[in-house]
């Protein structure tokens, strides 16, 4: 697809593509305060029904396909201990009814297979943490939440793997090779299992703080009137700008910049990338952008000047 420019020659980008503004330490630390306050007072985030229904039908799933690992480690166990006995006249040890190569390729398949059932269960519990967290201030829950595929990973394989590697009838080869596949799974599904990036219910809030202070600058409002000016919810900016523009083509936005960039998107995407709100300069650019002018243009400048300022009243100091 052919790069987008506006007549200045300017990149034109979509907002939903920019990178999202930056909040300094102070008001990170703000916003996280409030989100613990919200969701020690139970007015934090809170899953949908659906999603803590599809959550709910995730976590089932991962239990019984970790039930089925235990399982399947449980009869191996058993198989070692009990099955697996005695020695020849030569000092060679003797299977009850699995010859010594083929045990060690059963044993190592069995691992396999308990390794990928515990991976599959522990992608659907992810899954099903992420649409359905659990609270960072609940601090042995959240833990237990978010790693316990890591423990089932590593319940379904250390007892095992320890079994292959001190079991007396097994010969080294056995031992040694099915042992070092063990590891080696269990490491592996290990580090798939680990919930490197655990949602919760307070990251949540944050975002749901964040959207909340980006919809305080009079989105409704504004939407109202570039959608009377232009015939649709689109506007423009650059990364600098303090204020959105009508259009690409007009000249605000066309100036010489460091970023060489014009964003576009709705008002909202505008006051999210923390814009003030519309250009006072609404008379020349419908001229830039090839409007025509309302008959209520006056007012409609008016109004704007009126929330424009609204707006630094608000936020002055």
């Amino acid at each position: 697809m052919a790069e987008r420019t506006s007549r200045s020659g300017k990149k034109v980008v979509d907002a939903a593509e920019a990178p999202k503004p930056t909040t300094t330490a102070k008001e990170r630390a703000a916003i996280k305060a409030e989100a613990d306050k919200r969701v020690t007072e139970g007015d934090g985030w809170k899953a949908s029904d659906d999603a803590k229904s599809g959550a709910t039908v995730k976590r089932v799933i991962a239990f019984i396909l970790w039930g089925l690992a235990i399982a399947l480690e449980g009869v191996g166990i058993w198989y070692l201990l009990t099955q697996v006995r005695g020695t020849n006249v030569d000092g060679e040890p003797v299977t009850g009814f699995i010859p010594s190569d083929s045990l060690m390729w059963a044993l190592i398949g069995l691992l396999v297979v308990i390794g990928i059932l515990t991976v599959i269960g522990s992608q659907l519990w992810k899954a099903a943490n992420q649409a359905d967290p659990a609270s960072r201030q609940e601090a042995f829950r959240y833990f237990v939440q978010n790693q316990l595929g890591a423990i089932i990973t590593i319940i379904a394989f250390v007892p095992i793997i320890i079994v292959i590697l001190l079991n007396k009838n097994l010969d080294n080869k056995t031992k040694g090779i099915a042992g070092a596949v063990g590891a080696v799974v269990l490491v592996a599904a290990v580090l798939l299992n680990i919930e490197w990036n655990p949602a919760s219910l307070e990251e949540n809030t944050e975002g749901q703080i964040e959207e909340e202070i980006a919809n305080e600058g009079q989105i409704d409002e504004y939407t109202a009137i570039v959608t009377e000016l232009t015939g649709s919810d689109i506007v423009a900016w650059t990364p600098a700008g303090k204020v959105y523009h009508l259009c690409t083509d007009a000249s605000a936005v066309n100036m010489d910049s460091a970023a060489n960039e014009i964003r576009e998107g709705t008002v909202a995407d505008a006051h999210a990338d923390g814009k003030e709100g519309l250009t006072l300069q609404v008379d020349q650019e419908m001229e830039q952008c090839g409007l025509t002018d309302p008959a209520n243009l006056d007012e409609i400048e008016a109004e704007i000047e009126q929330l424009r300022d609204a707006y630094e009243l608000e936020n002055a100091g």
